[in-house]
């Protein structure tokens, strides 16, 4: 049985904390739901709300992590996954393994998912292209 001071217990309302720019990428919205703190670093999560239009999108890229797993609650989004396309829309849910190279490279505006990873403090590495990669949709 786990020790009571290895997490904290941890209750974040929406009033508590606010979407802010700063993390991964710029033409994201994070907001912290403090399980990081809770954990002692041991897990990360956050959602992620669009913030401007998607241009580049995220390129192509692995994380260091042992756990990933995205939460799409608000609109949509199109990942490539190694060489496939995989549209994930609100209510679907993907268990990224780790080391899975792909690129995030169009979503709509309204676009929010709840990303959960562990450790929190992961890294994202840049690999070479898979394979050529879709346009995004423009923004009205």
């Amino acid at each position: 049985m786990q020790s009571d001071t290895a997490t904290k217990f941890s209750h974040i309302k929406p009033a508590d904390t606010e979407f802010k720019s700063g993390g991964l990428r710029d033409f994201f919205l994070y907001r912290d739901l403090g399980v990081a703190d809770a954990t002692g670093g041991k897990v990360i999560a956050h959602l992620v709300r669009a913030n401007m239009a998607p241009e580049a999108g995220t390129g192509w890229h692995r994380h260091e992590a042992e756990f990933q797993i995205v939460i799409m609650t608000k609109g949509w989004a199109k990942f490539m996954y190694e060489d496939k396309v995989t549209l994930v829309e609100a209510g679907d849910v993907v268990h990224q393994r780790p080391g899975i190279r792909h690129f995030l490279f169009d979503y709509s505006p309204d676009m929010e998912y709840l990303e959960i990873v562990s450790p929190a403090d992961f890294k994202t590495v840049d690999v070479e292209a898979v394979c050529d990669t879709p346009s995004p949709t423009p923004w009205k």
